[in-house]
């Protein structure tokens, strides 16, 4: 089976009053199709900024990713921003939604930066928000939708383009336990049923648990654990 994405040498660093901090320290491994990764490990040790490289929303210093066999770092800025929308889906821990917008026009917004006409992209993202839970909320605007309902737009955004690859950054990082659950159970069930490739950060042991594979991240680099 070829893999969706393979990280080989990877470094990042960045100044600090200290002179170069290094976050990311000579990391290497492959995701395959289909996969739900899990990395874990303590505030500071990389992950974000892992994600964000994986993302193409940051540059490594030195260090090879490569998704379907291209070379992220040969692409053009506008290749690269080409690959985050139609590529990629991501997932943060503070949803990160337009306040002025509704939910469903929050989630149609990947739709049209690709070009497409309005009409459709409300079909799709309509759709998409009736997938997660929430076709009687689509005209809401995030202060009148609860943590839970936000995560679930959010998580609407990432899907309604048909991404290969979802990246998400402590998704239920924000929410109660009881919400977190429904929350990881859902993007669980978007996974299998949408044919997904997904990493996921966190610090949930309900998510973890749920995860194909775990990694652990230290100081930038990947450590066995027993």
């Amino acid at each position: 089976m070829n893999n969706l994405l393979e990280v080989k040498k990877l470094y990042k660093s960045y100044s600090s009053g200290r002179g170069r901090l290094e976050v990311i320290r000579g990391i290497n491994f492959d995701l395959p199709p289909r996969q739900m990764l899990a990395i874990v490990g303590a505030s500071g040790a990389g992950k974000t900024t892992l994600l964000n490289l994986i993302g193409a929303l940051d540059r490594p210093d030195s260090g090879s990713i490569r998704f379907e066999g291209v070379e992220l770092s040969s692409l053009p800025p506008i290749e690269l921003a080409q690959f985050r929308n139609r590529k990629v889906g991501f997932i943060f821990q503070f949803y990160h939604l337009l306040p002025e917008f509704t939910a469903l026009e929050n989630t149609l917004m990947p739709c049209l930066l690709r070009g497409m006409a309005l009409p459709e992209a409300q079909q799709k993202a309509q759709k998409m928000l009736e997938k997660v839970g929430l076709a009687d909320r689509s005209h809401h605007r995030p202060a009148e939708l609860s943590g839970g309902e936000q995560q679930r737009v959010a998580i609407a955004r990432a899907l309604v383009g048909e991404p290969k690859l979802i990246l998400a950054d402590e998704p239920t990082g924000n929410l109660d336990s009881a919400t977190g659950e429904k929350i990881n159970l859902l993007i669980r069930q978007l996974h299998d049923k949408n044919g997904l490739t997904s990493i996921v950060v966190t610090h949930n042991e309900q998510i973890v648990a749920r995860c194909d594979r775990i990694l652990h991240l230290e100081d930038g680099q990947f450590v066995e654990k027993m």
